[in-house]
């Protein structure tokens, strides 16, 4: 099994990417080989709603003026995917949501290549948004065909300068139920 948890943070070291890396690792030490990808310093436009992804049914966007693909690649490598974003003006960053909402598309108009791979959201903020957020990420695993395990609690944190939200006990042991649940289910699966 494989997996790809990408950080929609634009921040290095910020405190999405400390749950996305904190997640990562404790899949590998089930045994799982995890990569982090980072959209910091990436560029992805959205989706223009072309169509060209489903009529040459060939997997590829027609924007090819961006770092798009190279993220696409490891999604489509994956077995289980993780997104995490923090929250900006209430939502998901538009980065992770161009990301998203390209990859989603490309998918469904080839053949739901996500279909039924295992993973799910994660939501941090300094005060609130985090639940829209967590809802935002999760529509798109659920619309995907995904399969998205649960927690003892939705996996939101709270943090706003880097490294705060290792002071949200609440939080990490939601991330932290959350992986064990991914590492349980892909067991089950394999």
């Amino acid at each position: 099994m494989k997996a790809v948890l990408i950080s929609g943070s634009p921040r290095a070291g910020g405190n999405t990417e400390t749950l996305v890396t904190r997640c990562a690792d404790r899949l590998r030490k089930a045994g799982i080989d995890a990569e982090v990808v980072s959209l910091r310093g990436k560029t992805i436009r959205g989706c223009t709603a072309c169509g060209t992804c489903r009529k040459t049914r060939d997997l590829t966007c027609s924007i090819k003026t961006d770092d798009f693909h190279e993220v696409f690649d490891a999604m489509k490598s994956a077995d289980i995917l993780v997104v995490g974003s923090p929250v900006y003006f209430g939502s998901a960053t538009p980065e992770t949501m161009a990301l998203l909402d390209r990859a989603g598309y490309v998918s469904r108009g080839n053949g739901n290549i996500f279909s039924r791979k295992i993973g799910g959201p994660i939501a941090v903020a300094r005060r609130a948004g985090q639940n829209f957020t967590y809802a935002q990420i999760l529509y798109w695993f659920t619309i995907n065909d995904m399969i998205v395990p649960g927690s003892s609690y939705w996996n939101i944190a709270f943090g706003k300068g880097p490294g705060d939200v290792a002071g949200d006990d609440e939080g990490l042991q939601t991330v932290d139920r959350f992986t064990e649940n991914i590492a349980w289910l892909a067991g089950k699966l394999q």
